[in-house]
């Protein structure tokens, strides 16, 4: 039989057609063009970079540039808002607390200035209404006259109010470090302390820490140190639908919740540069979404530190860099999702 009969025959037709599907299917992922983009753009990023790709059980990209490795630890400014949120999720399912209770059930404080309305929900999503600082650097000295989360959540109180609770989006630190109080009372433990028991510990984040070396105020929604490592496996956990090591960790209801857009609708009154274009959900800012929910997220920081969990592409992402963040920087942070996405072949629909 010629070879022309053979690539004739349907049989013979159908089992090279599959073969190629098959070979395609397994064919491994090309990080050269992101890997070159990296280091293009390293001295932009602030020379010390680290980048990780998880897909939902396999690490599948690593680069080390400069000083840092995964287990540097560096500051990660905002990037600890998700990780304070993840805690909240925690002490939900336990009952200690309901996310649309009133901050004032447990800080008596709050109803002495008539802010009997602001919920917890609110406090995940910077939409309290209170009025908040967008300066940066008079926002860290203001923190330097308190000596305890309790005394600046009290100041916070005593704050007037923008607009009434749920009407607009103003990022900031009011709504977080509220919630970080709220839960020191319900938990009776230090915050630092809390967050390690219930979230850091039992995920495996062991070089990630909110207490403050320097003796110094506790920052719930700004304040810990982490490494890409630690942080690559809370990600990991919230791409997995909240499971670690095939263990539960936070019900895929919680995850769920998590993912839930809640400014739809909402003026954004105030966000940094580098987020302007986004929604925002409970603790991180919506990359994508529809039908009010998050296909993808993420927590940035002041420090450059960019986390991406895309739900829809099954990858975490995450670059961890210690210079501030910055409008170029962003950019970067988007091309480099673009190239993640060309591997992964953007199947989000």
């Amino acid at each position: 039989m010629s070879v022309s009969r053979v690539l004739r025959c349907p049989v013979v037709i159908f089992f090279f057609l599959h073969l190629l599907v098959f070979q395609v299917s397994l064919a491994q992922p090309n990080w050269d063009n992101l890997s070159a983009k990296i280091d293009n753009n390293q001295k932009k990023l602030g020379n010390d970079v680290v980048v990780l790709i998880w897909n939902k059980d396999s690490l599948i990209f690593k680069k080390e540039l400069g000083d840092f490795n995964t287990k540097t630890q560096v500051p990660i400014a905002s990037c600890s808002k998700w990780l304070t949120a993840a805690l909240t999720m925690k002490m939900v399912e336990e009952g200690k607390i309901s996310l649309d209770d009133p901050v004032v059930n447990y800080l008596p404080e709050f109803g002495k200035y008539f802010k009997n309305y602001v919920t917890i929900r609110q406090c995940l999503s910077h939409t309290t209404g209170i009025t908040d600082e967008d300066r940066l650097l008079k926002r860290l000295a203001d923190r330097r006259k308190f000596e305890s989360l309790q005394e600046e959540v009290d100041e916070m109180a005593a704050r007037k109010i923008r607009v009434n609770p749920g009407t607009d989006f103003w990022y900031g630190n009011v709504g977080l470090n509220v919630l970080g109080r709220v839960l020191e009372v319900v938990s009776k433990k230090k915050f630092d302390v809390l967050i390690k028991t219930k979230l850091l510990n039992p995920i495996g984040m062991r070089r990630t820490t909110f207490t403050n070396l320097n003796g110094g105020l506790i920052n719930p929604s700004g304040g810990a140190l982490s490494n890409a490592d630690d942080y690559m496996r809370f990600q990991v956990m919230l791409l997995n639908n909240g499971k670690v090591n095939g263990v539960q960790f936070l019900s895929p209801e919680s995850i769920e919740e998590m993912r839930k857009i809640q400014t739809e609708g909402l003026p954004i009154r105030y966000a940094p540069k580098a987020a302007e274009r986004f929604q925002y959900a409970s603790g991180a800012w919506v990359i994508e979404g529809k039908n009010g929910v998050a296909d993808a997220l993420t927590s940035p920081g002041l420090f450059g530190t960019w986390p991406v969990v895309d739900y829809c592409n099954g990858y975490a992402s995450l670059v961890l860099v210690k210079t501030l963040l910055s409008e170029e920087k962003a950019e970067v942070h988007a091309e480099i999702r673009q190239l993640i996405l060309q591997q992964l072949l953007n199947s989000c629909k």
